[in-house]
């Protein structure tokens, strides 16, 4: 089991999951992977395009020491890149 954390990484962050932020009608879901004592900036990025609810994940290199700056990073990392593509995001 611990070989397979190793490779996929430790998703234990859903039950710490804070809700959504909204920013230029896109919701941003802060995800940040838990490495070892540090957490990976990971978000994903989700809106209602015609219709069908499109996602993007956003995974950073940056790592950070605690959840809530990866969290605050996540968040601030996603709102520039939605104001950089918009909806070509999802393209």
């Amino acid at each position: 089991m611990r070989i397979l954390k190793g490779l996929f990484g430790d998703k234990d962050t859903a039950a710490d999951a804070p809700d959504p932020d909204t920013y230029e009608g896109f919701s941003i879901f802060p995800e940040p992977i838990r490495e070892g004592g540090q957490w990976r900036i990971a978000a994903r990025i989700e809106k209602e395009i015609g219709g069908e609810v499109r996602s993007y994940r956003l995974i950073r290199a940056d790592t950070l020491d605690s959840q809530d700056g990866a969290i605050a990073a996540a968040i601030g990392k996603a709102k520039q890149v939605i104001d950089e593509q918009g909806d070509g995001l999802f393209d």
